[in-house]
């Protein structure tokens, strides 16, 4: 830029003139910057919503992992195709947490601080999730469960909570199991066989309550570990407490044991089980006798010719090419709490208008109304309740061979 003395004013007095070469440079300066600036938003729209899972995607419980993966992954499919999320496709990042709350833990933060996910979710372990929760609540980044079903997941005391969920609840759980032994086996002397974590101490709580509000005592209550391979000392006094029902909390293996040591001891008892046999093998590890173990689910695909489940069904197979027949998709819960929690976190951010933490959570609180596949969910959040389903929305199963198949009542 250069300064000429103006023609018409005062010889000591003089303007600032742009010469023709001054104006061109800063006209191209500026039209550079706003090129970049162009460049730079247009990015950032293009860029992915990242979202994370931390899950078993390894050992005995894989299947779970794999059961939630299709789920988010046929969601992120439909939500993409429809536009995204903010004018942004999302992007799912998975983490092995081998059913290991350390590793767990260590997975969400590199989640949410190296790759900036929006929001983490749960796999099927409660101790991986209670520990991953105060890090949610500390760090303000939304955490969505999608399986594992521990009372203090979302009932954890923090002023801001930002744990949500798409499963089931223990307490609730145990009150419907409870009650359908009642009903099916008229219970009257209960044994509780629980794993030894925190996913069984919150059953034991549960357990217990349910129980006493109908003036019933538990005959004992033994514990058993993730990798015994015989559970015939706990079974044994349970027997000899006249116990007449088995209520059982267990995942895939130690589940699959109970049953072994059942067969072994002869014991001809009703089982009537938390969720757990549903995160693998089960019906291959457990044997003949797996379908006696009566055990609780939030969805089956009983209906792949009409409807949602026909449509979400359909997705699956075109998506994963394995999938032939609906055993193919067992467990079939993971795929579907983790179907309908991607769309409600979508709908989230979208309220949300941002990736920031503290905007999502309130997101969740103003979402009215979603047609999942599990249910029509009608306003499923708000800071009294980060529980999105309930009792009404379980229903009961066993194994015939290698497929979950509801119980009709």
């Amino acid at each position: 830029m250069q300064t000429t003395p103006s023609a018409h004013l005062p010889g000591n007095v003089t303007v600032l003139a742009l010469t023709v070469g001054s104006w061109r440079r800063a006209s191209r300066g500026v039209l550079l910057l706003a090129a970049s600036l162009f460049s730079i938003v247009a990015h950032a729209q293009d860029e992915p919503i990242k979202v994370g899972l931390v899950a078993a995607l390894s050992g005995q419980s894989a299947k779970s992992g794999e059961a939630i993966t299709r789920g988010l992954t046929v969601a992120i499919d439909e939500i993409n195709a429809a536009g995204g999320v903010l004018g942004r496709p999302i992007e799912l990042l998975s983490r092995d947490d081998e059913s290991n709350p350390s590793k767990g833990l260590l997975a969400a933060r590199e989640l949410v601080q190296r790759e900036r996910v929006a929001v983490v979710f749960g796999g099927l372990d409660t101790p991986v999730s209670l520990a991953i929760v105060p890090a949610a609540n500390q760090m303000r980044f939304p955490f969505m469960g999608v399986w594992a079903a521990g009372t203090p997941i979302t009932r954890n005391g923090a002023e801001e909570n930002y744990a949500f969920r798409v499963s089931a609840m223990d307490e609730l759980v145990d009150e419907a199991l409870v009650q359908y032994a009642l009903d099916e086996f008229d219970m009257s002397r209960p044994g509780m066989l629980l794993i030894n974590n925190p996913w069984g101490e919150s059953n034991e709580k549960g357990f217990t309550k349910a129980l006493a509000s109908r003036s019933i005592e538990a005959t004992g209550i033994e514990r058993m570990e993730g990798a015994d391979v015989d559970v015939v000392p706990q079974l044994t006094r349970l027997r000899e407490a006249g116990t007449d029902t088995l209520l059982l909390v267990a995942n895939v293996a130690p589940s699959a044991q109970v049953v072994k040591s059942l067969d072994r001891m002869g014991w001809e008892v009703p089982i009537v089980s938390h969720w757990g046999p549903a995160g693998g093998r089960f019906g291959e590890l457990a044997g003949s006798n797996a379908d006696k173990v009566h055990f609780i689910q939030t969805y089956t695909f009983d209906d792949i010719e009409s409807g949602k489940g026909a449509e979400v069904f359909a997705a699956l197979q075109a998506r994963f090419p394995e999938i032939e027949t609906t055993a193919d998709v067992t467990p079939a819960v993971g795929v579907a709490n983790a179907y309908d929690a991607m769309h409600l976190v979508a709908l989230a951010i979208e309220n949300a208008g941002s990736l920031d933490g503290p905007a999502i959570r309130l997101g969740l609180y103003d979402i009215e109304r979603h047609e999942g596949l599990i249910k029509t969910y009608e306003t499923p959040f708000s800071p009294e309740e980060h529980d999105a389903l309930g009792p009404d929305d379980y229903v009961f199963t066993h194994f015939v061979g290698d497929e979950i198949v509801r119980i009709e009542r």
